[in-house]
């Protein structure tokens, strides 16, 4: 199952697909222990009723329905439900299937068109806040994906760097201040200049918070080189690069969250701004029908708002119940990928955060 949205990934799932394209989307439970039996009826029913909506179309033509089948039960074979997050996304074309777990929940729906349904896959990455932990020691550089209270390492984009380890004789270890004359040999410092060219390199195409663990000295040589590290948040850690996933995410946590707090008061004092210049949107309509314009630069929102609707003939949002014909429960989700293409800033805040705002917010750009 794929968990890591990257832009590349997004792009590749959002290209036409001979129709019929089937998205299943289902909601899912974080497990440690046995799998909830409820998820596993839950997504045999959401496959069943693809296959019934795939027999029922006569635009689907019986070559392309057993294809398509076809791909639909090898996703479902793929499904690991003890690695299961909040959503689960299968996607089924013509020749070719993928799943998605997702860290944040979805409706049950089955859709067929000639593109994936992608939304609900940008918000949960979007919710996620997705950052990036490059760990550094003089033979070894790994690069961490982080999110959704754990990482995983990044084996891609040039990462891991090694090199072959320096028996360094007594004279060249002996301390010179603080500095370990480890890291004051040149094809070391050489290595890790190289370490921050390809993180710059990874920043340009998927842009991400960036924090740097590594022995102080290690740190101190990468913030000479004047590179993208320097501009990082250092986590001061020696033996990370070396390290398991639980060993990296428990040193770099408590900091991540420090970073996150301040990050969401400052999005709290930029709101308050916002209201001062009138250019302050709040509530779902507001926000989606500013988003609809393309005129929302920021965009905040509480990390569980939730809300179904349906709108009235393009105008406004009304409340509306799930299972209503025309009720829309991912509304949410679609004004966040709405942002997200036109430019804005999407940011996810606790619960509470927005008092009166009722969950969404937006920062106008007009």
């Amino acid at each position: 199952m794929e968990h890591d949205l990257s832009p590349a990934s997004l792009s590749e799932l959002r290209r036409p697909r001979p129709y019929p394209a089937v998205s299943v989307l289902t909601p899912t439970h974080r497990r440690r222990g046995p799998v909830d039996a409820q998820d596993r009826v839950r997504l045999r029913n959401a496959v069943a009723e693809a296959r019934r909506q795939l027999e029922s179309d006569p635009a689907v033509t019986r070559e392309r329905r057993t294809d398509v089948t076809h791909q639909l039960d090898l996703a479902l074979s793929e499904v690991d439900l003890s690695r299961a997050e909040d959503g689960l996304a299968i996607f089924a074309a013509p020749g070719e299937h993928q799943v998605w777990a997702l860290a944040r929940s979805v409706p049950e729906r089955v859709v067929l068109s000639d593109t994936f349904l992608t939304r609900n896959l940008v918000s949960a990455h979007a919710a996620a806040r997705p950052f990036w932990v490059l760990a550094v020691s003089a033979d070894r550089v790994t690069l961490w994906s982080g999110g959704a209270n754990r990482v995983v390492e990044h084996r891609d984009d040039g990462f891991p760097l090694t090199r072959r380890p320096v028996n360094f004789d007594a004279e060249r270890q002996e301390r010179i201040g603080d500095m370990p004359s480890t890291y004051r040999d040149e094809d070391t410092r050489h290595f890790l200049r190289e370490a921050d060219a390809a993180m710059g390199r990874l920043l340009r195409e998927q842009p991400r918070p960036l924090y740097v663990t590594g022995e102080p000295a290690a740190l101190a040589v990468l913030d000479e080189a004047g590179g993208v590290a320097k501009e990082a948040v250092h986590a001061p850690h020696g033996g990370l690069a070396h390290g398991s996933p639980d060993a990296v995410w428990q040193a770099v946590q408590p900091i991540v969250a420090d970073n996150e707090a301040r990050s969401t008061d400052a999005l709290a004092r930029e709101l308050v701004t916002a209201k001062g210049r009138k250019t302050f949107a709040a509530g779902v309509d507001e926000v989606w029908q500013n988003a609809r314009e393309g005129r929302v630069r920021l965009l905040v929102v509480e990390e569980d708002y939730r809300v179904t609707v349906r709108d009235t003939d393009g105008d406004h949002l009304v409340p509306a119940a799930s299972g209503d014909l025309d009720a829309r429960e991912d509304i949410v989700d679609e004004i966040v990928e709405q942002c997200l293409e036109t430019g804005a800033e999407v940011h996810f805040v606790p619960d509470g955060t927005l008092g009166d705002a009722a969950g969404i917010a937006g920062v106008l750009r007009y």
